[in-house]
């Protein structure tokens, strides 16, 4: 055998070994923390904790007891996820837990099988603590504890204000400013304090505010806590030189290979240098796109290096549209899940032609526009004078109407920025002497260009702006060295058009029905439609990911990286204080 490849071997069977463990702990640890709640309603566990009654304490000891190993029992749960992830801060946290809910189960009547099953967690965590190493995010610490400290004020506050300012008549008696306080703070953890109510119902309404900033203080401030770094994604000008240079030696292999080049990626090489993985870190996920750059026979060293960095933060890998090769090598490299996310539309400029039935949609759009006075010019954004990209910067900010934009897997992120893409095409239409509409194409190796923009004046009324500057683009092809042109990429396309064949089962035809619901939103259709009307060559395209149960985290970050959504503004703000 290979050295090289006894070394792989070792490697696969080390990270299928370290994920087992995690497997092993992430179950053991949900099976803790729900005997730990089931045991609080078991018939001894109803006479509460015995060292109450040992040193003569209130009640209200008892009740919190009971509260605190609630409460540890649901955080052993949630702390699940981050245990998966091999988070270091995640078995710190699981580690007190575990202290607690044993101490909890030895000096209380609870039954035997959860304190056994917890010191054996205990015992495991222990043991297997060097398999959780992935680092924290730096300032999780902080944010976590300013979000706690807010809402647990902000609960106070509210709860001390219901029971300061409320009629005397709905209280029995007339306790003291130090017991609302102290009846304040209590419900913040769902103890019931030294106040009593004359009316039920406000009794109830002071507890549920309290307990709902307590538990959301424990909730977000955990998630705070256990998130996983997200760094502000930037190339250094070395590593900007480590992608041109696999670009230029094998960029004709993958039409979103110079997407590379976004500058809010991150990249991490093989040892070799041969091969790179750019990424995007996005909620959690680190969000690669297309293939990995550079020559295939190094892109195994590249993965690996990728998937340590992932496992080495907490990050959960994912790749979006990436061909169907390299699906296959994610796939025997990292073991990682692959799914058809959609299809790309690659046109051939020596079969395309305007001739024919099947064109005809799109030679009448382009007649019509042409008579109405539009005209294009197709250039090298070296050959474009530099007054004018700075004009046709300006439009395309003015068209956009705001900071969002939309794309990541196919945007380049810049637009006429001929220092750094002298060899992208740009495709203009003008009306009247004035830019209207405009297309951005960035290289596919030497021989290939793939859409990075395509965008138009909101004035503009008249249809087939984008049927003209596509069509004026093929025809320039030849002259510019072009032979095939990767235009925007089809999500779902293949789903699309099994729902509409005769004979569609019932399956088929639903999912179909359902894009088209969606595509209200997100164009899903319109794109496939659009693309269908220049007789592409549809190349499937595949969404890598390591468990289905990420798929809705990846999907989140997908999302926001495309610019469709994602987390909340409120959380964004928080999260970039």
């Amino acid at each position: 055998m290979d050295p090289e490849e006894g070394a792989d071997d070792e490697l696969r069977r080390e990270r299928r070994r370290r994920a087992r463990i995690a497997r092993i702990v992430v179950w053991s640890a949900r099976i803790v923390g729900l005997l730990s709640i089931v045991s609080i309603f078991a018939p001894a566990a109803r006479r509460r904790l015995e060292p109450a009654a040992w040193f003569g304490l209130p009640v209200e000891a008892s009740l919190v007891g009971t509260v605190v190993l609630a409460t540890a029992g649901v955080g052993l749960m949630l702390l699940a996820t981050g245990l998966r992830r091999r988070k270091r801060r995640a078995w710190q946290l699981a580690v007190v837990l575990c202290v607690v809910i044993v101490a909890s189960h030895a000096l209380g009547r609870h039954p035997i099988p959860p304190l056994v099953v917890a010191v054996i967690l205990l015992l495991g965590l222990l043991w297997a603590r060097r398999e959780f190493d992935a680092a924290p995010d730096p300032v999780g610490r902080l944010v976590a504890l300013r979000v706690v400290l807010q809402l647990v004020l902000a609960g106070f506050v509210i709860v001390s204000a219901m029971l300061l300012f409320v009629r005397s008549s709905f209280l029995v008696g007339r306790p003291s400013v130090g017991e609302k306080l102290l009846h304040a703070l209590l419900s913040l953890i769902g103890v019931e304090g030294p106040v009593e109510f004359r009316f039920e119902w406000y009794d109830d309404l002071t507890s549920a505010v309290g307990l709902t900033f307590g538990i959301g203080a424990l909730v977000l401030g955990g998630y705070f806590l256990l998130r996983s770094s997200e760094p502000r994604p930037e190339l250094t000008p070395d590593e900007v030189d480590g992608i041109r240079g696999l670009l230029e030696k094998h960029g004709k292999a993958d039409s979103l290979g110079y997407f590379a080049l976004r500058r809010d990626k991150s990249v991490v090489f093989s040892e070799s240098g041969k091969a790179a993985v750019a990424y995007r870190v996005v909620a959690g996920v680190a969000l690669a796109s297309g293939d990995p750059l550079g020559d295939v026979e190094a892109w195994p060293g590249a993965i690996e290096a990728f998937v340590a960095v992932c496992r080495g933060h907490g990050w959960v890998p994912a790749v979006l549209g990436c061909s169907e090769t390299g699906a296959r090598v994610w796939s025997r490299e990292a073991g990682l899940d692959a799914l058809e996310l959609g299809d790309e539309a690659v046109v051939d400029v020596a079969t395309f032609s305007l001739q024919g039935r099947s064109m005809r949609t799109v030679r009448q759009a382009v007649s019509r526009i042409k008579r109405a006075g539009y005209e294009t010019t197709v250039r090298r954004l070296r050959d474009v004078p530099p007054e004018e990209l700075g004009q046709l910067a300006a439009c395309v900010e003015r068209w956009r109407g705001g900071p969002d934009e939309r794309g990541f897997s196919m945007a380049l992120s810049r637009v006429a920025d001929a220092a750094a893409d002298p060899e992208a095409v740009v495709v203009v239409a003008v009306h009247e002497g004035a830019p209207r509409g405009l297309l951005q194409f960035v290289p596919w190796g030497t021989e290939g260009l793939s859409l990075d923009l395509m965008i138009r004046d909101p004035a503009v009324t008249e249809n087939g702006l984008n049927e003209l500057l596509i069509t004026d683009l093929l025809a320039a092809c030849r002259g510019l060295g072009v032979d095939r042109v990767s235009l925007n990429f089809a999500v779902f396309r293949s789903a699309l058009e099994r729902g509409e064949r005769i004979g569609a089962g019932p399956v088929a035809r639903l999912w179909a029905r359902l894009l088209r619901i969606a595509s209200r939103w997100w164009q899903i259709e319109t794109l496939y439609r659009f693309n269908a009307r220049f007789g592409p060559t549809w190349v499937p395209r595949f969404l890598v990911f390591d468990a289905v149960r990420d798929l809705p985290r990846i999907a989140v970050a997908a999302f926001e990286a495309e610019g469709y959504g994602g987390r909340p503004p409120a959380m964004l703000r928080i999260l970039r204080r």
